[in-house]
Parts: structure tokens; sequence; C-alpha cells
């Protein structure tokens, strides 16, 4: 049987005791009270005592009734059996409940009656008078298993459901890294085979380098779902490094992050494909190059990353085909990160440029 069955679920004592002891605390209280009420005045401490462990049936069948509530559960697809169990269940608890107070009541005579009592007469007494009390305690019983294990399970819902989406998380992650390493990688072997070829040494060991610099990160991050705003800048900026070695002065970037944002937390490769994608679209293809912004605001409990392009604007039809590197992806990656919270939109500029907004909930990071 599997340990989120709720059958084999444990049954904590601990709680059980201190929850009969403070109901038998309250009704030997209760009977106390009434005594002296009643004008008699003689030692209430063997009535207490009596009073108390009367309830000792209901504690020990506790975990047992527990058991048969989460068998037998009265919530959902009730049946004659089902019904037929708890009636069983209740009626055995009770009457030995009854025998056991009857025979304290009869040997030690707590209330002081003139007439010593009698095992039936106070059997019959508690029946008539405890009857609907223990219909009420069993009633309470179920109740209390079937909330307790409800949330139990919803718990255990959210934590599997959290933990799902991590892994589905990691999965598009890598999808993605699978999906721009080795584009980016051609890419850039391409430039340096050219840079070599123009004899321009010293530029294509620096972009070597930027080369090295930028697989060592992605493959150190590479099991990190969410970084901070700071570390995914640093990361783009090593992209941005190689990317200006290759495009030289048609490139022109400029990066504003405020301070105060760079320790919120972001999905791992949030802007690079991004910036990747308005390259691609917006730069490569133009003599004259031309700009790429990045940019971060904060509004409310919003986080806002925008990354502008001044290239053309994207066809009426981007939204049903391919949109570059990485953005179907990362789309998909924010909803299982954040929900209905979140957003990613590409529109155009007046006059000329693309731009592309993303949305997400604004959150320290965890080294904050």
């Amino acid at each position: 049987m599997s340990s989120t069955d709720p059958i084999a679920r444990p049954i904590r004592w601990p709680w059980i005791a201190a929850i009969w002891t403070a109901g038998g605390l309250f009704d030997a209280s209760q009977n106390v009270f009434i005594m002296h009420a009643e004008g008699r005045h003689h030692s209430s401490l063997p009535l207490f005592g009596i009073e108390l462990i009367s309830w000792l049936p209901w504690a020990l069948a506790s975990p047992w009734l527990i058991r048969l509530a989460r068998r037998y559960p009265v919530v959902r697809g009730i049946s004659g059996r089902t019904v037929g169990m708890h009636i069983a269940a209740f009626a055995l608890v009770s009457a030995l409940t009854w025998t056991w107070s009857s025979v304290l009541v009869m040997q030690f005579n707590p209330w002081n009656n003139r007439v010593w009592p009698t095992f039936a007469h106070t059997w019959m007494t508690s029946f008539t008078y405890q009857a609907l009390t223990f219909l009420i305690v069993y009633a309470l019983i179920l109740t209390v298993t079937y909330v307790v294990d409800a949330r139990a399970s919803m718990a255990r819902q959210i934590t599997e459901t959290a933990r799902l989406s991590e892994e589905l998380s990691r999965a598009q992650l890598a999808a993605l890294r699978g999906q721009m390493e080795p584009h980016f990688m051609y890419n850039t072997l391409n430039s340096i085979a050219g840079l070599v070829r123009d004899e321009r040494g010293e530029a294509a060991v620096s972009m070597i380098v930027g080369l090295s610099e930028f697989l060592r990160r992605a493959s150190e991050d590479s099991h990190r779902t969410q970084v901070t705003l700071a570390e995914e800048v640093e990361y783009l900026q090593r992209y941005l490094d190689i990317q200006k070695v290759r495009f030289g002065e048609r490139l022109q970037v400029s990066v504003d992050i405020p301070a105060e944002l760079r320790d919120a937390q972001v999905p791992n490769l949030l802007l690079q494909p991004l910036v990747e994608n308005a390259i691609k679209h917006g730069i490569a293809k133009r003599v004259a190059g031309g700009v790429v912004r990045v940019s971060g605001a904060r509004h409310d409990d919003d986080l806002r990353l925008t990354v502008y392009n001044d290239g053309p604007a994207p066809r009426a039809d981007w939204q049903a085909s391919t949109t570059g590197v990485g953005i179907g992806n990362l789309r998909t990656r924010l909803q299982i990160l954040y929900g209905i919270r979140c957003g990613l939109q590409l529109e155009s500029v007046a006059g000329d440029g693309v731009k592309v907004l993303v949305t997400l909930p604004f959150r320290r990071g965890l080294n904050a």
C-alpha cells in the first residue's frame, strides 16, 4: 500500500491523547459544577476522576474509527455497507463506554447517592443522557478525519504540482539550450574563421575567450530554472560581447536595468533569447545594422523587461508563425512558473522598430 493512501497514513497518538484529555477535563468539570449546583458538597474528586476516565474507550477506539472512516468514507459514494459499518462501530464504542462508565459508577458511587447505584440503572441512565452526545462525538471524529485528510491531500497536490512544474521548466530550459547553442555556435565559429582569414588575430582570440566564458556560464547555470536579474544581465553581456565582435559598428546596444531591480528573480535564459531574436530579425539582415535596447522597470508588484530593436515590423501573422529562437519556449516557461501573472507581448513601435515586453511578478532573488 502506498504511503499516499489515506488508510496508510500514521495515526498521531499525541494529538488524540491531547484532544480527549481536553474533552474529558471539560466534561468532568461540568459534572462537578452540576453536583455543587444540586447542593451536594461532598468530595468532588471521585466524580471528577470517573468522568474524566469514562472517555477512555472513545480515546482508545479513535485510531480504529479513523481507519474505518478512511476505509468507508461517507463523503462520497455512500453505500448501504458503509452506513452499516458506521452504525455498528458507533453502537459498539458507545456500548463499551456505557459499560465502562457504569462499572465505575457502581464501584465508587461518585454522586454519593443514598441508594447505591446498580449496573442496569446506571447503564440505562447513561444511554438516555449520552446517546445524542456520543452521536455528535462520532460525527466529529469523522469530520475531523476528512478535513485533515483533505488538507493533507491538497498540500501534497500543491507540492507535487510545484515539483512537476519545476521539472517541466527544467525540460523547457534544456530544450531551449539545445535549440539555441548549436545555432549560436555555428554563427560564432563562422565569425572566428572569418576573423582568422582576415588576419585579425586579436579580435579572433577575444571572440574565442568570450565564447569560452559564455559556454562556461551556460554550463554552470544549466540546472537553475531561475536566477537573479543581475546574473541574467551578466550572462547577456557575455553574449553581447561576442556579437559586438561579429557585427562591429553595425550593432549598437544599450542595457538600462536600474540597480534596485538587479536582485529580482527571473527565469534563467530570459533576456538572451529575446536579444538574439532581435539581432537575428532586426539587425543581421540589414547592411546598416541597427540598435538594440534592453530596459527594465517596476510597476507596483510587476517587473517589466523590454527588448527593443529598430528593425522592420513583424508580419501580421507573426503569432501564428515561428517568432525566432526561444520565443515560444520562453512563453511556455513563463506560464509554467507564473501562470496568469505573466505576459509576453511582441508589438510594433510607432515609426520604426519592434518591442518585446515581458511582465512577471516582482520577487526578490534567493540571495537578496
